[in-house]
């Protein structure tokens, strides 16, 4: 029910700052799909990383996320997808079909690897492209460097299977279409200081990365 009653002053308050939302500004659609994962996990992260946004860039901003099912109408005008969680990623044959039409036709997808969902993610994106396969993004990649510079590549904000940081893509033509953050944990560092008490310098990393994510996408 306390998730139901968010969910539903989420999508009110939505609307109300798309209304008054400067032509053109800037949105991140977290994608709601099927499967038993929390789809809506990290509730701050995304809040917190488009006012990061909008205090350290002259973007034009929406400062609330948007979220959409695959194929809907608010997917279809997203050209920023977000996607996370801790449990199941489930993808019927005609949403990876028209998530994979959206990603060719220029949408960018950034899926950020929270505790759990990696196996399920791997395995609804092998139906959407089963012909391409992840690519790490080496340390001199543009992503790293673009606007806040992170030789080091992606932080770690939080351990999951000892596994080092990685930044995955899937590439068509040269250009990058989705990345995927594996074993950084990039959204519980933009959450809301009290949620994980991380130190201020990881939540600041992980911030400055997902600013350099977000200016890379928009420069492809």
């Amino acid at each position: 029910m306390k998730i139901m009653v968010f969910s539903i002053f989420l999508f009110m308050a939505t609307l109300l700052y798309s209304e008054s939302a400067p032509p053109g500004a800037f949105s991140i659609t977290r994608i709601h799909y099927d499967g038993g994962g929390d789809w809506y996990a990290d509730p701050s992260s995304l809040p917190n990383l488009l006012a990061h946004l909008k205090d350290h860039t002259n973007m034009a901003i929406n400062p609330l996320e948007k979220r959409a099912k695959i194929g809907d109408d608010i997917f279809s005008r997203s050209s920023y997808l977000y996607i996370t969680g801790h449990g199941n990623i489930k993808f019927s044959d005609e949403e990876a079909q028209i998530l994979r039409d959206h990603l060719l036709s220029g949408a960018f997808l950034h899926a950020d690897d929270n505790y759990g969902m990696d196996k399920s993610f791997r395995r609804e994106m092998k139906k959407v492209f089963p012909e391409k396969d992840w690519v790490e993004l080496p340390l001199d990649h543009p992503i790293f460097n673009i606007f806040y510079k992170l030789p080091n590549g992606l932080p770690k904000v939080h351990e999951h299977e000892k596994n080092r940081p990685q930044a995955l893509g899937l590439f068509n033509e040269g250009i990058l279409m989705a990345l995927y953050t594996f074993e950084s944990d990039l959204g519980d560092g933009w959450e809301d200081p009290r949620v994980h008490n991380d130190p201020e310098d990881v939540r600041v990393s992980a911030l400055e990365m997902g600013t350099n994510i977000i200016l890379y996408a928009l420069s492809r």
